[in-house]
């Protein structure tokens, strides 16, 4: 029968932080099981260390409505893709803050709105084969939609905040203009539930 490798079948024979600025890269020499039973020979990895993340797509049943963010993103510019991104509001954990906490408070920072009601839809990992990054993802029932601009100067951010109709997210969707994953995800969750939602939300 093979092996099911678990934690106690990992070993970190070293760690060390090659890099500290406004993210973190550590450096690891490891070691785990293999499913026959055998040892896999060390190995060196570097991790990005980033924090966790909650995310929410903010939506407003009475309208049909969706907000979204377009904001600079220079992973997507330095990756050759759209560099301004349309994506849901969003913001990484700080200590002895809940994830609900994160999407409440960058709901109002990045797009001035207030959240009713929080669902959730899904906690996974962003990159699990280089970084430790989670993200808890929502929908958040929201009133009065309004576009506009927002974000914190202190924080560099300058967000063009879009009242977007499901028709049009759909249509985004299926023309490749949604390209990140947190957005995807929540726009199919939330088309695969609709009824569901809006029987609890109308």
């Amino acid at each position: 029968m093979a092996l099911v490798p678990g934690p106690e079948h990992i070993e970190v024979l070293e760690k060390r932080t090659a890099y500290k600025g406004y993210f973190q890269i550590d450096s690891y020499t490891i070691r785990h099981g293999r499913f026959d039973g055998t040892w896999q020979a060390p190995f060196n990895r570097e991790v990005f260390e980033r924090g966790h993340a909650a995310a929410v797509l903010l939506y407003e049943p009475e309208r049909s409505v969706f907000l979204l963010c377009e904001q600079f993103r220079i992973g997507a510019y330095a990756g050759g893709m759209t560099p301004w991104q349309m994506e849901l509001v969003a913001g990484i954990m700080e200590p002895g803050e809940t994830p609900d906490e994160v999407a409440t408070r960058e709901a109002v920072e990045e797009a001035g709105a207030e959240v009713l009601d929080l669902l959730p839809i899904a906690h996974y990992l962003v990159s699990p084969g280089g970084a430790t990054e989670t993200i808890r993802l929502f929908l958040g029932r929201i009133k009065n939609a309004k576009a506009g601009i927002f974000g914190l100067e202190g924080e560099s951010e300058h967000i063009k905040v879009h009242v977007v109709p499901e028709a049009d997210l759909r249509g985004m969707m299926d023309g490749g203009k949604i390209q990140n994953a947190q957005t995807i995800i929540a726009a199919q969750w939330f088309f695969l539930n609709r009824e569901r939602i809006l029987a609890k939300w109308k």
